[in-house]
């Protein structure tokens, strides 16, 4: 599938049901997807073994994948966009939604970044464990 002239939006959509993918495939179990709160939005919850993992997943479309160093090249880093005052909005909802779930149980906040081939819709996804 070609993305040209996807929107920001599609794109997003895309990747977090690339990274979805990535967790089940990895052993986590995804439990929620885009839980809306009014301190902002979750993109992924899910669980592995006994801990709760809230993730943040930033997408881009690119032209082609970064090389597999991306501190040396911020040509397409999406994860200049897990800045603090968005891991502490992500912290304060999964607070809201721990709370509401009753969890009692380990939990952490995650970010995946996902770089989407343009020509294609390949996915590279990177997992980033507790971010915070």
């Amino acid at each position: 599938m070609n993305l040209s002239g996807w929107s920001r939006k599609q794109i997003g959509a895309l990747g977090e049901r690339a990274a979805a993918e990535y967790l089940r495939r990895n052993g986590f179990s995804v439990l929620d997807t885009n839980v809306a709160r009014k301190t902002g939005e979750l993109d992924l919850v899910a669980i592995k073994r006994t801990t709760l993992h809230v993730v943040e997943v930033k997408s881009v479309a690119c032209d082609e994948f970064p090389a597999p160093d991306i501190t040396e090249s911020t040509l397409f880093n999406p994860t200049e966009n897990l800045h603090p005052a968005k891991l502490r909005k992500v912290v304060r909802t999964g607070q809201w939604y721990i709370a509401e779930k009753h969890w009692e149980g380990e939990w952490q906040v995650d970010g995946i970044v996902v770089w989407l081939r343009r020509r294609d819709g390949i996915a590279r996804v990177r997992y980033l464990p507790q971010l915070v």
